[in-house]
């Protein structure tokens, strides 16, 4: 009896250690952030995806994990993530006239802040418009990302006005 009650508990913990990897495997799953997937006009989607096959694998040290749902037109780095949309509809504040704006690598960004501290940086004057978002963990990067993602947006998003 005994023997058989031995047998049992071997079984019971090797199946333990079989499905313990498994549940680890699925946690993971909870660090793929989520992004709300743009629906730009035919010519910015077109200009969206070209850019798609340009961006890089790594955003300043961080590895891509794109959003869910996959998309061309969202991308993701890090966790928590830089996220990474395109075909936008353009923000209000860039035409409001006090609106913070910069250049980065011959890019140029409205950039503005959340109440939560995140920072959003939207292109302008691209025929789309590409919203870079960076949360507040990673505020501290600074212009960084921007650095990493101003040679392909300049390469796929022509100078010019979206809409």
């Amino acid at each position: 009896m005994t023997s058989v009650r031995h047998r049992y508990r071997v079984v019971l913990g090797l199946c333990a250690l079989v499905l313990l990897p498994v549940a680890a495997g699925c946690s993971s799953m909870d660090d793929t952030p989520s992004a709300a997937v743009p629906s730009p006009g035919a010519e910015a989607a077109g200009l969206c995806r070209n850019l798609d096959e340009r961006l890089p694998d790594e955003v300043d040290g961080l590895g891509r994990n794109d959003p869910e749902p996959r998309s061309a037109l969202t991308a993701a780095w890090g966790s928590p993530a830089i996220i990474l949309r395109c075909g936008v509809p353009r923000p209000a504040g860039m035409l409001a006239k006090d609106t913070d704006s910069i250049e980065v690598n011959g890019v140029g960004w409205l950039m503005e802040e959340g109440d939560d501290g995140s920072f959003r940086f939207t292109t302008a004057l691209r025929r789309a418009y590409v919203e870079v978002t960076l949360p507040k963990e990673l505020a501290s990067k600074g212009l960084g990302p921007l650095t990493d993602l101003a040679q392909p947006v300049k390469k796929a998003i022509p100078e010019g006005i979206a809409d």
